[in-house]
């Protein structure tokens, strides 16, 4: 297992906290449909607009050269979303096998033309794949939204179980309680982020082996 950050080349977008920390409990729950609203509706409870741009070419270059993927190598990404990640891989490494697994059907039915056949519904905590399917499992900033800490564990637990090497996964944690702070008003849908050393114990737990990292905005 080693901490990693795979993402520093995204752009880094000005995240207005004080406008979420206003936010109502009620207007937080409604986002947990993950629909439109929260795709693309606006930046104080959302995404702001989540459109393809070519953002994700240089992770998919990243992973793929740190993990040795090729054109026989096969990706999974659990919550991709619009599958963006999944749209720049195929064009990244010609030939890659790539498969997505989100909950929302509004971002699945957003996904690019490239992608749409390749990505489908289902939950992290009970992923309908069969054992060692996949060179590459990721999860990006995903498994700490709508799970609690049970079903954390069974999605790390699902993530072993569908890969036949490599695993890297990044959710939402905290240092301190200036860090949890900032957690507490950004993250809107999030149910399950952590201390840095409670996200450890729960790896240990759940038999998780592969590399990670934290997010906190």
């Amino acid at each position: 297992m080693v901490q990693i950050d795979h993402l520093a080349s995204l752009p880094k977008n000005a995240r207005p906290l004080d406008e979420r920390a206003e936010a109502s409990e009620e207007d937080r729950k409604f986002h947990w449909d993950l629909g439109k609203e929260y795709f693309d509706g606006t930046r104080a409870q959302g995404l702001g607009g989540y459109y393809y741009d070519g953002r994700w070419k240089p992770v998919a270059r990243q992973l793929a050269e740190y993990y040795g993927l090729g054109p026989a190598s096969s990706v999974l990404d659990v919550g991709c979303a619009k599958g963006f990640l999944l749209h720049d891989f195929i064009e990244e490494v010609p030939g890659i096998s790539v498969t997505g697994i989100d909950i929302s059907g509004y971002a699945l039915g957003e996904a690019t033309d490239l992608t749409k056949s390749y990505v489908y519904m289902g939950n992290a905590k009970e992923l309908p794949l069969p054992d060692d399917a996949f060179d590459l499992v990721i999860s990006i900033n995903s498994l700490h939204n709508i799970l609690d800490r049970a079903e954390v564990i069974e999605a790390l637990r699902e993530i072993e179980r569908v890969s036949r090497a490599h695993k890297y996964i990044k959710v939402g944690a905290y240092r301190n309680d200036e860090e949890k702070s900032i957690l507490d008003n950004w993250a809107v849908v999030a149910t399950t982020y952590l201390h840095v050393d409670d996200w450890l114990s729960v790896f240990e737990e759940a038999g998780y082996t592969g590399d990670y990292d934290w997010f906190n905005p």
